[in-house]
């Protein structure tokens, strides 16, 4: 597969990233940790080398099954990012901290998890508005410095907090929510990563599988969202409508309604990556056939006609953002 450069972090990537939120049980409910292993692996073989966790994700738990699977893998050709937020393990379990000493702390157990000697890329998961950016930079620099992270970056933060962020540390890549359905960080998020040359990680691209072409609009779900009112009602059945409307577009091409939302999400100029939550091997071999292909721009905008989130769509900080 071909590798492209993470913007301004200088990383080279695949352009599809191995998600695993899906090991965040409070969400997802339980997964296997053998198929996510074995995709791990799967992935790899088909020049997938970008792995996205968090300590946040099961509390550690996603963080573990990554080092689990990495130690048959070639480090050197391994891209691996995580993220930090909140305390766990420890008094005031759950509290968002990103101190400088937090950070410290956090970092030394996602690298003990790992497995590893070095993250490559370290994102603040979300706002914290009690700690100054000054603190928080302090730590970020020093875990550069020590060699401990490669890259540093932010999720879930608004253009102005990004700005903020970095008039006191190098961040070079952000990982903000986005999919054909909602894709509102066109109109902020991404222009301001393209001025910058920011690296950029769209997490959900499938609208938390949405955009796969699986639902008829009539399933009951049993994670979270059972409560996410685009997984609900009338919405639900006519956004699963929407997407089916794909499949003649899709078969043009010979691919599937999930590889033709994939290619359509990689070919904004502004998007390096797309994260792909993956429970099964066969999962990431569909996801990583996609690098490289390409649709036309009538196909492109055709497509998100029929996908737009119209009706009724949601605030933009409740997209499904991850915790």
């Amino acid at each position: 597969m071909m590798k492209i450069k993470l913007g301004a972090s200088g990383l080279e990537v695949s352009p599809i990233a191995f998600g695993t939120w899906q090991l965040s049980r409070k969400y997802w409910g339980f997964q296997s940790r053998e198929d996510i292993v074995a995709a791990i692996w799967e992935g790899f073989d088909h020049g997938v080398n970008l792995i996205d966790t968090a300590e946040a994700y099961g509390a550690g738990f996603a963080e573990s099954v990554v080092g689990e699977a990495i130690r048959h893998l070639p480090r050197e050709e391994l891209v691996i990012a995580t993220k930090v937020y909140k305390r766990f393990g420890e008094a005031g379990e759950g509290c968002p901290d990103l101190t400088a000493q937090q950070i410290i702390r956090r970092c030394e157990g996602s690298l003990r998890r790992l497995g590893v000697e070095y993250i490559d890329i370290y994102l603040l998961h979300f706002f914290d508005p009690l700690t100054p950016y000054e603190e928080t930079a302090f730590a970020m620099e020093q875990l550069l410095r020590q060699g401990k992270v490669r890259a540093i970056g932010l999720s879930n933060h608004t253009v102005e907090q990004i700005r903020a962020h970095r008039r006191y540390a190098p961040y070079t890549v952000v990982q903000p929510f986005y999919s054909l359905i909602d894709p509102r960080a066109e109109d902020d998020i991404l222009p301001y990563c393209q001025m910058e040359g920011l690296g950029v990680m769209v997490y959900s691209p499938m609208h938390m599988g949405l955009l796969s072409g699986k639902y008829a609009g009539v399933e009951k779900f049993d994670d979270f969202r059972r409560h996410h009112p685009d997984f609900q009602g009338e919405r639900f059945a006519w956004l699963c409508h929407q997407v089916q409307q794909l499949e003649p577009i899709a078969a043009r091409y010979q691919l599937s309604i999930y590889q033709l939302v994939l290619v359509a999400t990689l070919m904004h100029p502004g998007i390096h990556v797309a994260i792909c939550g993956i429970k099964m091997p066969s999962q990431i071999v569909e996801a990583a056939e996609v690098v490289g292909r390409t649709i036309t721009r009538e196909d492109y905008f055709l497509i998100r006609r029929l996908v737009s989130g119209i009706p009724s769509r949601k605030p933009a900080d409740a997209s499904g953002v991850r915790s």
